[in-house]
């Protein structure tokens, strides 16, 4: 299965997360510009455009922002094609250009519909991922609960062998549309079909499994692909796999995975490189020593310089994580803890007063 890393649209933009609602609006016509289908003909160029566009609705907007910048993507999951662009006049954006910024381009990248049926929500999940598959990517398989259409009445909400019939209401369209004139003005205006709540059809014999409400809630497995070196918190999209629509034809939302790192006991992470705690003896500080660290890779040699002081610091270079979209390795950091000795045998006491004698200020 196929999935698709998203940014934080403040990084999309390149603007810092206090930025001001000029500074939005300037990055992102900038970008616009530069990543416009019409101008760019790179491959990747779409897709950059489409991560744009996105992160302006998503930050030019008071309400939406201050949910992304508290629940960050789980805050805009929900926001249709229409949520997120319906407010946006890109024309006045961009006017003058004779580039098409307008209703066409954003139809067709984000399917955005003025009326009809809405598309499902999206689902966001966790998944923990242990340190080896962050490092070499690959594959991972993730369980999940989700509302699917129902399997016994193919979404239509009608029992089996029987038919949903179009609502008369509506003539089939989901939507009552009314007008008036005020004060020399017309008004068309369009709201759900009250008969058929939007569906366009009436079930006179509902599916038993789902109530008639033509979606089912049941657990779904699939394998998502880990980019080496993926961050902690990293949202993975997965087209088409988030919640059924309420509406029969309405395309399903998407999955949004997070990656989490996997607690591991022998590293903590941060960021691209590993941090590793060993205990050393005294003796072994003093005199200096060899130790057997883990790595991502296997064990490695590491030598303890004489005289040592209490939380020195290893740095293995290249032993880290890859770094995500970057190049290279971050490395590992082992923090060294001296073990001092709690009981001593008569010969060892012996020796550790000798040495303190040694020692003694003359």
């Amino acid at each position: 299965m196929t999935a698709v890393a998203q940014r934080d649209y403040y990084d999309v933009l390149g603007v810092p997360r206090d930025a001001g609602d000029k500074a939005i609006k300037d990055a992102f016509r900038k970008l616009a510009l530069q990543y416009h289908p019409d101008r760019n003909k790179a491959p990747e160029a779409e897709e950059k455009f489409k991560q744009i566009a996105e992160a302006y609705a998503v930050l030019s907007d008071p309400a939406k922002r201050a949910e992304y910048d508290r629940r960050g993507f789980a805050g805009v999951a929900g926001f249709s094609p229409e949520d997120l662009f319906g407010g946006i006049d890109f024309e006045d954006l961009f006017g003058g250009l004779g580039l098409g910024f307008g209703e066409s381009i954003f139809d067709r990248f984000f399917g955005r519909r003025r009326r009809g049926p809405v598309r499902g929500a999206d689902l966001q999940i966790e998944v923990f991922v242990p340190l080896e598959r962050i490092a070499h990517g690959g594959e991972e398989a993730i369980r999940f609960d989700r509302i699917d259409v129902c399997r016994d009445c193919g979404g239509t909400g009608a029992k089996a062998g029987t038919k949903a019939r179009t609502c008369t209401t509506c003539g089939g369209t989901g939507q009552k549309t009314s007008s008036r004139r005020e004060a020399g003005v017309f008004i068309r205006q369009s709201m759900p079909c009250p008969d058929c709540h939007g569906r366009g059809t009436l079930i006179d014999t509902p599916c038993p499994t789902c109530g008639g409400s033509g979606r089912t809630r049941h657990e779904e497995s699939l394998s998502i692909r880990i980019p080496p070196g993926a961050d902690d918190g990293l949202v993975l999209r997965v087209a088409g796999k988030g919640y059924a629509a309420e509406q029969a034809g309405a395309p399903p939302g998407d999955l949004h995975v997070i990656v989490r790192t996997a607690p591991d006991e022998r590293f903590a992470r941060d960021g691209a490189d590993l941090l590793r705690e060993e205990r050393i003896d005294v003796t072994d500080a003093a005199l200096g020593a060899e130790l057997s660290v883990p790595t991502l890779d296997g064990p490695v040699a590491v030598k303890v310089p004489p005289g040592t002081q209490p939380d020195a610091q290893l740095r293995l270079r290249g032993k880290g994580l890859p770094r995500f979209g970057g190049k290279g390795r971050g490395d590992l950091y082992v923090r060294l803890r001296l073990r001092v000795p709690e009981q001593l045998s008569s010969e060892e006491r012996t020796l550790y007063e000798r040495l303190r004698a040694l020692r003694a200020p003359r």
